[in-house]
């Protein structure tokens, strides 16, 4: 579907650091975005995080009516039945209606995988269906391990997957941005996993692009080294970073993990996505990760989507992370 690191390995949260080495103030500083609003001004390569209410000319892109707008919601697990939330399909209509207030039409919506919670042909028409009430544009999907139970990603696929190669995955170009949609979750063992087949796919794909276009890659599983011990990584993702070192501005945006995480890395920044269903415990709290159940009222503060704007020209994006409340 084409249209007009330096890896560390996490320390123990047992002790005094977090994920990739970040510090418990650190870890915290990030968590505390949570629910919140940021915004990530991405210029000549670098990527300066700060809360959304102080004011840059990143942030003026929003504003702009020429200016590319999208959302990426993530995980939403239509089917999934549990105390950690009984009504997902209730949280993920709140999201689709919250993208229908934000105030302006997206370009497009991205959803970053697991979309069901068993990929039955039901829940696969359910999501469809659900999906198609957004007010925007075009509306794409990758998939996540959820969405590939028991056969491979063939229920996806015939879903979803039309005019994709391989397993589904595919490019777009708007508004000066080149975008890449991953597939990383048909081969899991421990990891996420693309691929020689996709790899060459993304080799190709960049080949043509000069060193000046903003790149946006989207995959449900993080393509950096998040938390390994819980799978949150992909084992062969540094051949596809290192394509990607030569470009001024790299955004990967991922879901999977249920919660809002940061990491910069040289030219590249990445984002994990929050849920429409249910929290997971953060990196290392506990010995899995579990749906959690969180205190009466609290569910919603911890459900969110995530809007994105850039202004062609500019070399900066703008990323707002918005809650379900």
């Amino acid at each position: 579907m084409t249209e007009d690191m330096d890896e560390q390995n996490p320390a123990d949260t047992g002790g005094k650091t977090g994920p990739e080495g970040m510090s418990r103030r650190q870890l915290m500083r990030h968590a505390g975005w949570f629910g919140g609003a940021v915004v990530l001004t991405v210029a000549g390569g670098e990527v300066i995080s700060h809360v959304a209410h102080e004011h840059d000319k990143a942030a003026a892109a929003a504003d702009d009516p020429h200016a590319l707008r999208f959302v990426q919601v993530s995980d939403s697990h239509i089917g999934f039945e549990g105390p950690a939330n009984t009504d997902v399909t209730g949280s993920f209509e709140n999201a689709v209606g919250r993208i229908n207030s934000l105030g302006f039409r997206p370009d497009f919506v991205m959803h970053t995988g697991d979309l069901t919670h068993l990929s039955t042909p039901a829940q696969f028409d359910q999501v469809k269906q659900m999906l198609s009430t957004v007010r925007t544009e075009r509306v794409f999907v990758v998939p996540g391990e959820h969405d590939s139970v028991g056969d491979h990603g063939k229920a996806y696929r015939r879903a979803f997957g039309a005019n994709t190669s391989g397993d589904g995955w595919y490019s777009f170009d708007t508004h000066g941005v080149h975008f890449l949609a991953l597939v990383n979750t048909l081969s899991l063992e421990a990891f996420g996993h693309l691929g020689t087949e996709q790899i060459d796919f993304v080799r190709k794909d960049l080949a043509g692009l000069s060193s000046d276009t903003p790149v946006v890659v989207f995959s449900h599983i993080p393509l950096f080294a998040m938390y390994p011990a819980w799978g949150w990584t992909t084992d062969d993702s540094l051949q596809v970073i290192s394509m990607l070192r030569r470009f001024s501005s790299v955004t990967c945006l991922n879901g999977h993990v249920h919660q809002l995480f940061t990491k910069t890395e040289g030219n590249i920044t990445f984002h994990s996505a929050t849920t429409t269903a249910y929290p997971l415990p953060k990196p290392g709290q506990a010995p899995k990760p579990v749906p959690q159940v969180l205190p009466a009222g609290r569910l919603k503060d911890a459900l969110g989507l995530r809007s994105v704007s850039y202004r062609e020209g500019d070399n900066a994006l703008a990323v707002k992370e918005e809650r379900l409340t």
